[in-house]
């Protein structure tokens, strides 16, 4: 295959954001296609194989319309508009990009990353529950959080309701110090977490108060109708089976329904069923339920937590395999 040499045109402005610190972003680009880069004042010049040359220069393309859009280039940016390209979907990360949902509240813009969390933001808004599964860091809780928000600011719905079941992780939970409140509220963090930072401690607090915005643990749930609220079950992966059923059995008219878990962290005691992997089973040709999966690729938190991931994924998938291998040999052995 012939070399060939490309000229880019770019906004001097935008060159240190695209190319990152120490030009680490360009070298990423540089090793994974297999050219060189050469900057002149505001002319890129790329070199290399013609197919390399021209997949390196839609990459260095849609970073450079990210930046023009106002975002900060993140490694995380880099690494997906590669894959995309691998995949002749690079044209995908700008059209992700214009998928806004809210802000912050320091006026950061909350929008999906990725293809698979582009799809599971247009599932929540299309269906009335939506299943989002998948690894830590892809994103489930937080934009199903910031969903809810703009839900209830848009008075598309009159609360948000937050619960979580109180499973321990190996401590148990009588030994924390406090009342009731106390031993719970470490294990709805998370979502306290989010709700400040989207909403603000002051607004979070006052619309507390005034019983519009609800944290409470799954259990709190029984015997209850929830009418026209936005309810996120997260950390679904710990409920029983009995719990799930509960849950979604008490939603109501007005309603919209996030239930978001990860099958690989369960805390449930050794040999219990999940509520979650029950439900996936039942209701997956249910009308109006979305449920969408979340992988690896979908990891938007530092580019070690996608490695660790992905290693774990394929840790996983390889003990399935020797274990269906042993049962095979095993009944071949009996047969004989």
């Amino acid at each position: 295959m012939s070399l060939m040499e490309k000229a880019i045109d770019i906004p001097t402005e935008h060159i240190a954001n695209v190319f990152g610190q120490f030009d680490v972003y360009m070298k990423k680009i540089e090793r994974a296609f297999g050219v060189t880069v050469a900057l002149r004042e505001n002319n890129l010049k790329l070199l290399g194989k013609d197919a390399d040359v021209k997949k390196a220069s839609r990459v260095f393309t849609q970073l450079f319309e990210l930046s023009k859009r106002g975002n900060q280039i993140t490694e995380q940016n880099v690494d997906y508009a590669i894959s995309l390209t691998f995949e002749e979907k690079e044209s995908a990360i700008v059209e992700i990009d214009r998928e806004l949902i809210c802000h912050t509240i320091s006026g950061k813009p909350i929008k999906p990353k990725t293809l698979g969390q582009k799809r599971y933001v247009d599932e929540i808004r299309e269906k009335m529950i939506v299943f989002g599964m998948g690894p830590a860091g892809t994103g489930k809780t937080y934009l199903a959080m910031a969903m809810a928000i703009t839900a209830f600011k848009n008075e598309e719905v009159s609360r948000i309701i937050l619960t979580r079941p109180a499973i321990e992780a190996g401590e148990k939970l009588g030994f924390l110090p406090g009342d009731l409140q106390s031993k719970v509220d470490p294990y709805l963090r998370p979502l306290y977490d989010a709700l400040y930072q989207i909403m603000g401690a002051d607004s979070f607090q006052k619309n507390m108060e005034k019983g519009l915005i609800e944290v409470a643990p799954l259990a709190y749930m029984r015997g209850r109708t929830l009418d026209n609220a936005f309810i996120i079950l997260d950390e679904a992966q710990n409920t029983t089976p009995a719990q799930m059923k509960m849950f979604l059995t008490r939603i109501g008219f007005g309603s919209k329904v996030v239930v978001t878990g990860d099958a690989t962290q369960k805390d449930l005691a050794p040999g219990s069923v999940s509520g979650m992997d029950v439900a996936l089973r039942v209701l997956r040709n249910v009308e109006d339920i979305g449920i969408c999966q979340l992988t690896s690729s979908d990891v938007v938190r530092h580019p070690l937590v996608q490695k660790i991931v992905k290693a774990y994924e394929d840790y996983e998938k390889q003990e399935r395999k020797g274990s269906r291998d042993k049962n095979r040999d095993r009944n071949r052995n009996r047969k004989r």
